[in-house]
């Protein structure tokens, strides 16, 4: 887990950033605030898939700001570490406007790296963009990507995603309200990574706000009502909204009081 956190500023929890790690290979979902300096603190730590210039592949699972605000940071902070090719994207529709125009924003950059005394490589700069509402979207001789559509707000489309290696599933939630979507596409997978909100905290923001969240994003009450449904081996909480005196230790609680699975809140760097 390279980011758990939420659009809220947070040096204890970077911007939201799932790392899947097969085989000496990086694949990441999402590109929150921070992520390509929590992914240098990964590679430190001695997981060399996470090197920034390897890192290749990255899926958007919407295009809030706070799960694309490190997409820069991914694209040139990879280049600068001596990426060879285009990195991959691939996300909703909007993801190829959203990639073109970052390349035209870092325009002098760009140009000032290729036609200066930098050394760089050709190509590293460049997006190849993909855009997608579902479906198997991305395969390799690692694993095998499906993406599916899920409702978050007034997002006209947000996806979850699962990732299916030799042995082992995973399901993405991203952002979502409760969603019959992610039970159907985790269905007893190996290991569900879902959003959470800890309903002490809701509690406490205004009526505005509550309307918001609650037509956004999952309760720890009803994610605990999903899980006994979509059976995951592994439940893992990310993008933890806590808000007022709410803790971490309160969320987990109120999933565990009616899920009787593994449920854990993940850290940014944990590997799970």
């Amino acid at each position: 887990m390279l980011g758990s956190g939420t659009p809220n500023p947070d040096p204890d929890h970077a911007g939201p950033a799932v790392a899947i790690v097969i085989n000496g290979t990086g694949y990441l979902v999402d590109a929150g605030a921070g992520v390509m300096r929590r992914a240098e603190q990964a590679r430190r730590t001695g997981v060399a898939a996470l090197d920034p210039g390897r890192i290749g592949v990255v899926f958007l699972t919407h295009l809030h700001s706070d799960h694309t605000i490190g997409l820069p940071d991914v694209i040139h902070t990879g280049w600068v570490r001596d990426r060879k090719e285009a990195l991959q994207l691939y996300g909703p529709p909007g993801t190829s406007a959203m990639a073109l125009h970052l390349t035209e924003a870092y325009s002098a950059d760009i140009e000032n790296r290729r036609t200066g005394l930098q050394p760089h490589t050709e190509n590293g700069w460049m997006v190849d963009a993909h855009e997608t509402t579902g479906g198997v979207i991305y395969r390799d001789t690692n694993v095998t990507v499906t993406a599916f559509e899920v409702p978050h707000a007034n997002w006209k489309h947000a996806l979850g995603f699962r990732f299916d290696t030799r042995d082992r599933s995973i399901v993405i939630s991203g952002d979502t309200r409760p969603s019959d979507a992610v039970v159907n596409a985790c269905n007893g997978c190996d290991v569900l990574v879902h959003e959470a909100y800890a309903t002490k905290g809701f509690l406490q923001r205004t009526p505005e706000w509550q309307r918001y969240h609650a037509d956004a994003h999952t309760s720890g009450t009803a994610l605990a009502a999903l899980a006994t449904k979509a059976r995951p081996k592994l439940l893992l909480l990310y993008h933890q909204m806590l808000w007022g005196d709410a803790t971490d230790g309160d969320l987990v609680a109120e999933v565990r009081r009616g899920y009787s699975g593994v449920v854990v809140s993940t850290r940014d760097l944990g590997i799970y």
